[in-house]
């Protein structure tokens, strides 16, 4: 194992709240720039769901996390569907309100979970990608907080257990290790570019095959499936 490997080994306890902030810092004024209409669009990666949709599902999750409700259930498809409902009579404005507040307020709040809720900061992250791509905007899983993602993504593969992965970025100067760094199995090849493998990751389409995948099919790298 590198000295890089071991570097993402170690939990950051203030990464996610990082990520989460930088993403507002970028998010936030996009939307609030944005017609009332494209929050109608649908939201890339997330079928069935509209951009507001995903808006007030991000904004709830984080606001779950600040007011600490967590209760039999939650994050769950049918929980996910009862939070959008809750919010179906809201302006976009006051959802896009609910949603800066919470990636204001629940990074030091993750940072005291342990670990728990720091998927949940990745999932924001890659939903912020979802509505950039169905904007049509630049940064689409990649951007200002990718820098943060990236060791974020490494850690939590490695604690889930998920498959092991060598990743050659076309963008990023040093290697990335995904997954389970046992030596039990044989670590797929990625050779590509960073929000690509993001996508991979997070299950997201991958509109043109401009990388090299060996050892492993799309789907496995997908940790939120």
């Amino acid at each position: 194992m590198t000295s890089a490997d071991l570097l993402h080994e170690v939990r950051d306890p203030e990464l996610p709240g990082r990520l989460l902030t930088m993403e507002r810092d970028a998010l936030i004024p996009l939307l609030r720039a944005r017609p009332e209409a494209d929050f109608a669009l649908p939201a890339a990666g997330c079928p069935g769901w509209t951009v507001r949709d995903v808006l007030a599902h991000c904004s709830a999750a984080l606001t779950r996390v600040v007011e600490s409700r967590f209760e039999k259930g939650v994050f769950s498809p049918e929980s996910n569907a009862r939070d959008i409902a809750e919010r179906a009579d809201w302006t976009h404005a006051r959802v896009v309100d609910e949603l800066e507040r919470g990636m204001s307020e629940a990074g030091p709040l993750i940072a005291r979970a342990d670990g728990a809720l720091d998927k949940l900061a990745l999932g924001e992250w890659v939903h912020a990608g979802d509505v950039r791509e169905a904007f049509g905007a630049p940064g689409a899983y990649a951007g200002a907080g990718l820098p943060y993602a990236l060791p974020l993504l490494a850690r939590l593969t490695r604690e889930g257990g998920h498959l092991p992965l060598h990743a050659d970025l076309d963008d990023v100067d040093e290697p990335l290790r995904l997954g389970d760094v046992s030596g039990e199995r044989t670590p797929a090849r990625y050779i590509g570019d960073a929000a690509t493998l993001v996508r991979l990751c997070a299950g997201r389409p991958v509109h043109e095959r401009g990388y090299e995948l060996a050892g492993a099919r799309e789907g496995e790298l997908n940790i939120f499936g």
